[in-house]
């Protein structure tokens, strides 16, 4: 079973997903939330995972919301994802790196309209109130 953090970026009434490109070792092409495996604490991680997949620094971003973990499982693999909420101060200095083919601010509700990860939604529905 491995631990990912899975953080999602607010700004405004928008969060950021994310379109996982065919270079990462696991869903690509699915869209997600900034997220990485879990290497030293769930809370480090996630500033870890923004850094190196958004360049947005500590100063760049404010939790919001911890939320739950969720277990996750897709074919023969478990997952429990560690959710996150930052609000973000100016998404004009997101820069994405290699993991990443595009980017999307969505309303959350369009949530559904996009091939995400497994559970993306429930992950979201943790740290945001989805109406």
């Amino acid at each position: 079973m491995k631990h990912v953090v899975t953080c999602f970026l607010k700004y405004n009434s928008q969060i950021l997903i994310l379109r996982r490109s065919h270079n990462v070792g696991s869903f690509r092409g699915k869209w997600a939330g900034v997220s990485g495996f879990i290497e030293s604490t769930p809370d480090e991680q996630a500033f870890t995972e923004i850094a190196e997949e958004t360049r947005l620094s500590r100063d760049d971003v404010e939790l919001v919301k911890k939320g739950l973990p969720l277990d996750v499982e897709d074919d023969d693999r478990k997952w429990i994802v560690h959710p996150y909420l930052f609000n973000i101060k100016n998404k004009g200095k997101i820069e994405t790196d290699w993991e990443h083919t595009e980017i999307h601010w969505i309303e959350p509700r369009e949530i559904d309209d996009y091939d995400t990860v497994p559970m993306l939604k429930d992950a979201l529905a943790r740290v945001y109130k989805l109406v």
